[in-house]
């Protein structure tokens, strides 16, 4: 009788068991396991071409959903199921879908981002945010954000994009290899700049505002290099970050921390979200340094009141409180950009 071949051994067991307490000339033991009738090889042959068939079925199945261990549920913070092609680019995550295991709630890229907003897919439910967030999601504001409204940072003490993007990789170098995500990243100034720079595995520009992303967009396919980097746009408010805790290396948010409705509750989402030893930097306006003559602080208290622009101290203070340590800052009048490390 002849062998079946390795690849049909565990086929020819399930179809022809042993019965080794009938004898050969029992009635009940099945015939079609000592025939050598041709039969028998066309009832094998048929079997492992359908067995080698769903094995690729589900082998293609498999590869097209993903669990992912990076973006989770802004609901319930749990690992989100990708369906699509694997990728942290803007065209993988375009084709790809997203949802939750637990909750069951969908999200898509249906614009130019992933929605990763608790209030994405609702249609009678709006949010109004506070002004300076409202602010940025104008189209207008978004449009000339790099066309002379960034610029007027240095007035203040910013020393300018190329020199803050210096500085903040000298911050990263421990995040170097990473996944970087640049939240409250506006048009994206420094996202491409962190995406071009190939220091990192990959980058996500992070904003709550549509039009900010969609202007990120437009500059992203302006750059070839850029369309075929690992960088992708999600939609997301900073106070309910959708990663999963402990999955990002590195951190960034240049001049934004002042916008946010509430700098603590951002700071401690991303406390939760750095891996151990993930960084996090950021820069923002102060409102007062320790220079600033007693005199003319109760006046810029008075000035700023409609933006949270915080002290040295502050800031300090609620990055240690979120549980960030090694904290580390440069100041240049009312500029500061700061450094603090998830023990």
């Amino acid at each position: 009788m002849a062998i079946a071949p390795p690849y049909l051994r565990p086929l020819h067991k399930s179809l022809f068991p042993k019965y080794p307490s009938l004898s050969h000339d029992s009635p009940f033991r099945p015939s079609l396991y000592f025939s050598s009738r041709p039969f028998r090889l066309t009832v094998r042959a048929s079997s492992a071409v359908a067995l080698e068939q769903d094995l690729r079925t589900q082998a293609t199945q498999q590869n097209q959903t993903v669990e992912t261990e990076l973006f989770s549920c802004p609901v319930c913070y749990e690992p989100l199921i990708r369906k699509g092609p694997p990728g942290l680019n803007l065209d993988a995550i375009y084709r790809s879908g997203f949802k939750c295991k637990k909750c069951n709630k969908s999200y898509s890229s249906k614009d130019v981002f992933l929605d990763l907003t608790v209030t994405t897919g609702l249609r009678n439910y709006t949010e109004v945010k506070p002004v300076r967030t409202e602010l940025f999601r104008s189209p207008l504001v978004s449009f000339l954000y790099e066309r002379g409204w960034r610029q007027n940072f240095n007035l203040s003490g910013f020393p300018g994009a190329d020199e803050e993007f210096r500085m903040a990789q000298e911050y990263f170098k421990p995040a170097e290899g990473g996944t970087l995500v640049d939240v409250s990243c506006g048009s994206g100034l420094f996202s491409r700049k962190f995406a071009k720079s190939g220091t990192y595995s990959g980058v996500i520009a992070l904003d709550f505002s549509e039009n900010m992303l969609r202007q990120c967009n437009d500059f992203i396919k302006q750059d070839a290099s850029l369309l075929a980097s690992n960088i992708a746009l999600v939609r997301a408010d900073v106070s309910r970050l959708p990663f999963s805790s402990g999955s990002i290396d590195a951190v960034h948010a240049g001049a934004a921390l002042h916008c946010w409705p509430s700098p603590s509750n951002a700071i401690a989402e991303i406390s939760r979200i750095l891996r151990s030893g993930g960084v996090f930097v950021g820069s923002t306006f102060l409102r007062y340094t320790s220079s600033t003559p007693w005199i003319i602080r109760p006046f810029r208290e008075r000035v700023m009141q409609s933006y949270n622009y915080l002290t040295e101290e502050e800031i300090e203070e609620v990055c240690t409180n979120s549980g960030l340590t090694n904290f580390s800052k440069k100041v240049q009048r009312s500029f500061i950009m700061f450094s603090a490390q998830k023990p």
